[in-house]
């Protein structure tokens, strides 16, 4: 597959998450949008639970770092399904490349949460209930704000104010690793992203960070049959050598086509993903390991 058709495929599904945002919003209430910072793109949505002093889930979206929206959320098969389980829902715009920076992105998603956090009580939110999941480019950032404190602690907060993380097949964990294994294919998307720099690249690469602290657990899934496997496992292994509770497991799928189903099918109750993500989120929320 060479750069045309993945810059294809990439572009279909982006198309496709935005009509159906834009159509009927599958039995859910429309969001009401938060302001985390001054940037057009610094917004949230967000979906409240039935009940007071709810959990919250909170997803940042993917695109490479250069596209995507917070839209993507709406009418999904995983914003139902977690309302349905009494659980806030959020999902976080940030700053795109080439505007920003990823270090910038990854300080909007803390600046996202640290917002959330501050406006719990009127939201109806247990600020410590707190799930951050991400996909793709979004897989990224939230296991960079998960594993590198220096972004909660800009935005006043620590690990003991979330209660885990949720990668979705994720493959920039450690970023000269993918750049190198990608350079053929993707490698002008992570170059844009990430640059040249050795040192820049090891800095937002999270298997880099991996050493405590880290958010108290991680849930990491990927797609068996893609490159990112390797960098989940890598990324759990790290984690688990500090001390930090990470499970890492593969769903079945294959390339690009099982890239987009893990983000478009989760919340179909017959996606395996579905029923791992629940039992994660059910054990987190509850307080257990």
């Amino acid at each position: 597959m060479n750069k045309r058709t993945i810059a294809a495929v990439l572009a279909i599904g982006l198309a496709s998450a935005t009509a159906l945002a834009s159509n009927a919003d599958g039995g859910t209430s429309a969001p009401s949008e938060l302001s985390y910072g001054t940037g057009p793109l610094q917004r949230i949505d967000y979906w409240p639970a039935p009940g007071r002093n709810a959990p919250l889930v909170v997803f940042v979206h993917g695109g490479g770092w250069k596209r995507g929206d917070k839209a993507m959320l709406r009418g999904s098969a995983k914003l139902s399904h977690w309302q349905s389980q009494g659980y806030a829902v959020a999902s976080v715009n940030y700053r795109l490349v080439p505007d920003a920076t990823v270090e910038q992105q990854a300080q909007d998603v803390a600046d996202a949460v640290a917002l959330l956090h501050r406006e719990k009580t009127r939201l109806g939110i247990d600020g410590t209930r707190l799930v951050l999941v991400g996909h793709s480019a979004g897989a990224h950032l939230v296991a960079l704000v998960g594993t590198n404190p220096a972004y909660l602690r800009k935005a006043g907060l620590t690990y003991r104010d979330m209660a885990g993380v949720i990668p979705l097949d994720g493959a920039a964990y450690d970023v000269p690793a993918q750049m190198d294994r990608n350079a053929r294919l993707i490698g002008d998307t992570y170059e844009q992203a990430f640059g040249t720099d050795p040192a820049r690249q090891r800095a937002l690469s999270p298997t880099f960070h991996a050493a405590a602290p880290n958010a108290p657990s991680f849930l990491i899934l990927h797609v068996q049959r893609r490159d990112g496997a390797q960098q989940a496992r890598g990324l759990a292994s790290a984690l688990q050598k500090s001390g930090t509770a990470a499970d890492v497991q593969g769903v079945a799928g294959r390339g690009l086509r099982g890239h987009a189903e893990i983000s478009r099918k989760l919340g179909e109750p017959d996606y395996p993903a579905t029923a791992i993500v629940d039992r994660y989120l059910v054990q987190r929320f509850s307080g257990r390991n």
